[in-house]
């Protein structure tokens, strides 16, 4: 917003992306034999050191990204949670031991740890997301090759290495690289990286899931979401509306797990779309580093005329422009579409932007068709006082991750998340999931005595 610079960091040419990859791999062997509870070790310190520099943090969340204050907060909280729970899961138990089915054949089954894992991380919540993968790759014995997006590097990257560095991480183990897509592009390519985690757009999951299924890599995909927040015709409206509006507008409504389709009972579309618009023309819109701003700017230009552009297409295609709509400056202010059918496309394209659309249903059937009737599964929420029948209606729903009772952006480290369709390709992290996505099966067996054969 002002031009300042924050910090340089040097841009990465291929050649120095297949370095660092290089390093990285050869650093793996020892990392992967050190005790696990060393490794635990120094995750958890870097967790102490990361709430250490909190307010540095947070402050260049704020300013890189746009983050208001207390989205900083919560994500400077939200990456030490996972570096603990990732020391939790370097000293978890092994698979089991025992004999095999074979007289005289003992067998051993383990997870051991993939080699250097790729990590290329977004900017709209660099330490979080970056954490996520980063901290139960090395927890698992990987080491890691960490590409921060272009907007965030400070945040995304250069923090990283900071205090993984300061915490005892050995040299090599993990290696950041600053770069634009080329990087980004080098970095899936080496041969020295064994798996690649990303999380973004589906455009560009969409390219790296065909390079590494070329190249035999695995690979975990986070990539966008369309959605469905189902309000049913027995939830407090207000209640239900507070938590709609928190779902679509934290953080200018640029969160995979936004809630962008609201799916109302047609009892209670009239007054619940009242409710949101009110809330979302009371937010307050301003620079979060000076203010005390609910509303931060949206991260370029380009998103910006991206977001205006669908909301323009929405209502020449016969959608309700409640409130908002309009670009100001370098902000878009929160926006509620009402009357919006599965006929425009701002029901079927993420809008990754603070924009809220309103459909409203006769039935729970129609309102399963509407929630599924999405390229899109990543998280859904149903809004209801009656748990039970929201826990019936959430079974139906093809997504990744259900809240009943609740909105759609939640998270918990220690719970499996990911999507399915164009969301990505299922979990990869969080507890036994992390576990399944940065390690392998090996399996041992030893005849005593040995064996001989006929021939």
């Amino acid at each position: 917003m002002t031009g300042e610079e924050l910090g340089s960091v040097p841009l990465a040419t291929s050649g120095a992306v297949l370095s660092a990859a290089r390093r990285a791999a050869a650093a793996a062997p020892r990392w992967a034999a050190t005790p696990a509870a060393e490794r635990a070790a120094i995750l958890d310190r870097a967790a102490d050191l990361l709430l250490e520099r909190a307010q540095e943090a947070q402050d260049l969340l704020v300013r890189e990204g746009g983050s208001i204050t207390g989205k900083a907060f919560y994500e400077v909280h939200a990456g030490a949670a996972e570096l603990r729970h990732a020391a939790q899961l370097a000293t978890a138990p092994q698979a089991p031991h025992g004999p095999g089915s074979d007289p005289g054949r003992d067998t051993e089954v383990r997870r051991v740890p993939l080699g250097v894992v790729g990590v290329i991380v977004p900017w709209n919540f660099p330490v979080l997301l970056g954490m996520r993968s980063v901290a139960p790759a090395l927890a698992l014995g990987n080491t890691v090759l960490l590409k921060p997006d272009p907007h965030t590097p400070l945040s995304g990257g250069r923090l990283f290495a900071e205090v993984l560095a300061a915490a005892g991480l050995p040299d090599g183990v993990l290696e950041v690289v600053y770069g634009d897509a080329d990087a980004g592009a080098a970095l899936v390519r080496s041969p020295d990286v064994s798996m690649v985690s990303f999380t973004g757009s589906t455009e560009v999951g969409r390219e790296i899931g065909a390079t590494a299924g070329r190249l035999l890599k695995r690979v975990v995909l986070e990539l966008g979401g369309q959605n469905a927040y189902v309000v049913l015709p027995d939830a407090d409206i207000e209640a239900a509306a507070s938590a709609g509006s928190w779902g679509s507008f934290l953080h200018q409504g640029q969160i995979c797990m936004a809630a962008r389709r609201h799916l109302v009972h047609r009892d209670v579309v009239e007054s619940y779309t009242e409710a949101l618009a009110r809330r979302a023309a009371a937010l307050r819109i301003g620079d979060p580093y000076r203010t005390d701003a609910q509303i931060g700017p949206v991260i370029d230009r380009g998103q910006l005329t991206r977001i205006a552009t669908a909301v323009e297409d929405a209502v020449a295609q016969g959608a309700r422009l409640v409130t908002g709509g309009t670009v100001q400056g370098q902000f878009f202010p929160p926006t509620v579409l009402a009357d919006v059918t599965p006929k425009m496309s701002v029901f079927h394209a993420e809008v990754f932007g603070p924009v809220a659309t309103v459909t409203s249903f006769a039935d729970e059937e129609e309102a399963v068709e509407l929630a599924n009737t999405s390229d899109y599964g990543l998280t859904a929420a149903v809004y209801t006082s009656d748990a039970e029948q929201g826990r019936a209606l959430a079974s139906r729903l093809r997504c990744g991750v259900v809240h009943v009772g609740d909105q759609t952006v939640n998270h918990d480290p220690h719970l499996p998340f990911g999507g399915v369709g164009a969301s990505g390709n299922a979990s990869g992290f969080g507890g036994q999931a992390a576990i399944d996505a940065f390690t392998r099966w090996h399996t041992l067996t030893v005849s005593s005595p040995a064996r001989s054969y006929p021939f």
